[in-house]
């Protein structure tokens, strides 16, 4: 045996990192994806570049040399730069109705991701309980872990209408003395379901009778409505501001998720231990970018491309995206189930008869695997199985789903409409 080897035998991960070694979906999907030149509609972020005025943005910050701008690329303020929190300050109290203090009440991190790591680092202890909705994004449960959390999902089912719904019974029999966080996103990935205010009224109604939980609201996707929805921050309901964080980024937006500037607004008492975190992980966050996105911001607001503003033409732009992939599914004999915000579609595969080579190859995993890989590999569209949004108690209810993404340009959603039409060969008589 080699040294290197016998060196490794005492190198193990961490315990709290144990249950997370495994690959992920996406360490399995976007390679299949690329050995098979498949048109990628897995990935969950825009495949197009940012609007001229952002990218002008963050090229003008790097460029200008007047007075202190010297400042724009070193470290940035801890907490954030200026500009930034400043331009966030107003920008979500004109959504909560309410002043924020740019300078306790806003908390800039690496993403909306550093953000969620952030704070269940600040406010988890070994044996807490996180609730969230399921399926939920797995990097809430994997950050909830690497603290000795435990995860408490509460299913989010499909009506007859084909509207995705939850219980509100089951959401308050999830609460328990050792809860400390409720996980919360609206628009929800992967479903796209945007939740009403009576039913974000009725989930405060349960958090009011336990004190001592922390809400996160992941409110990433607050731009990307449809049918003429507007978005409710959970934070404007009554008394939920003193104990709800607001995270949100550039990333979606903006179509720029490289650019990792997420931030969380709530109050200090919440914002500081994020902050304490932040400062001994990653001590602050890019500042060219922050620079730029307090511009990003400002320029939003105003008319865009014969829009009213940048925001809604995004809207337009995402509405038509959705229609056009939601067609292209349906005509190949999948049925999908639109979207109400977000960029993704959940769609029932149920009809397609999934040859049995890859039933078996991925008969571990699941149906909803093997259809993905075989869709992928064979037919040449990915996506993704929803299954390890799941626990592993409630994975059955993703047997027959899987997850589109249409945040891509229109050749591509087309040349994946081309090859989904081959999926009409396989459906179940």
């Amino acid at each position: 045996m080699s040294v290197a080897s016998k060196l490794a035998l005492g190198f193990n991960p961490a315990q709290r990192i144990s249950s997370l070694t495994k690959p992920t979906v996406w360490h399995h999907m976007t390679p299949l994806a690329i050995k098979h030149k498949a048109v990628n509609l897995g990935q969950g972020f825009p495949g197009f570049s940012p609007p001229q005025f952002v990218r002008e943005a963050l090229v003008s910050v790097a460029r200008e040399e007047n007075g202190l701008n010297y400042m724009a690329n070193q470290y940035a303020r801890a907490a954030g730069n200026l500009l930034l929190v400043e331009a966030l300050a107003k920008k979500v109290g004109k959504n909560l109705d309410r002043t924020v203090d740019p300078l306790t009440e806003v908390m800039v991190c690496n993403g909306a991701t550093g953000v969620i790591f952030n704070a269940t680092q600040a406010f988890l202890n070994p044996g807490d309980e996180v609730v969230t909705f399921e399926p939920t994004f797995d990097i809430y449960t994997a950050q909830a872990e690497m603290c000795g959390a435990t995860v408490r999902p509460v299913p989010l089912a499909l009506s007859a209408e084909r509207r995705w719904e939850f219980d509100i019974d089951a959401f308050r029999a999830a609460f328990t003395s050792r809860t400390r966080m409720l996980v919360f996103n609206t628009p929800h990935n992967p479903t796209g379901k945007v939740f009403t205010r009576a039913e974000q009224e009725a989930i405060a109604a349960v958090v009011r009778d336990f004190p001592d939980v922390v809400v996160l609201s992941d409110e990433v996707y607050e731009h990307l409505l449809f049918d003429g929805r507007t978005h409710c921050s959970f934070a404007a309901l009554p008394d939920m501001w003193e104990r709800t964080l607001t995270v949100s980024s550039a990333g979606k937006t903006f179509s720029c998720t490289g650019w990792k500037v997420g931030w969380a607004v709530g109050p200090a008492h919440l914002t500081q231990p994020l902050g304490i975190v932040g400062s001994w992980v990653s001590f602050s966050v890019n500042t060219p970018a922050q620079v730029a996105l307090s511009r990003c911001l400002e320029e939003a607001e105003r008319p865009f491309q014969g829009a009213e503003s940048y925001y809604a033409y995004l809207r337009g732009e995402y509405t038509r995206k959705r229609e056009k992939l939601c067609t292209a599914l349906a005509a190949a004999g999948l049925e999908p189930i639109a979207p109400e915000g977000s960029f993704f579609v959940m769609a029932d595969t149920s009809r397609v008869a999934v040859p049995q080579e890859w039933v078996d190859r991925y008969r571990a995993e699941g149906a909803d695997w093997a259809f993905a890989c075989w869709l992928t590999a064979e037919l040449g569209v990915a996506c993704i199985p929803p299954s390890p949004f799941y626990s592993e108690a409630n994975r059955e209810a993703a047997r027959s789903l899987c997850r589109f993404a249409f945040a891509q340009d229109d050749a591509v959603l087309d040349q994946a409409a081309e090859r989904l039409l081959k999926l009409r060969d396989h459906l179940k008589q």
